[in-house]
């Protein structure tokens, strides 16, 4: 999924980005959870890459939240 002008390509973002936030903070997805309000079941099928699951603005600023970052990070290109 590298195709920039797909809008699937901003939600692959973000779900990689709070996967990867979520282990830089050594956090459980569980943990994620239970700080953001979302039950575990939807935060790991949120962190599913494979996921064609499309995250409303306000649960991705809630999740930036329970990670403590800001967040715009969740919308970093992958390097």
């Amino acid at each position: 999924m590298n195709n920039k002008d797909n809008v699937d390509y901003c939600y692959y973002l973000v779900r990689y980005n709070i996967k990867k936030y979520r282990k830089l903070a050594k956090i459980t997805s569980q943990e994620l959870a239970d700080r953001s309000g979302f039950t575990h079941q939807y935060i790991r099928n949120l962190e599913s890459l494979k996921s064609f699951q499309r995250p409303r603005l306000d649960t991705i600023y809630r999740i930036a939240q329970a990670l403590n970052i800001d967040i715009k990070k969740l919308f970093d290109e992958i390097k």
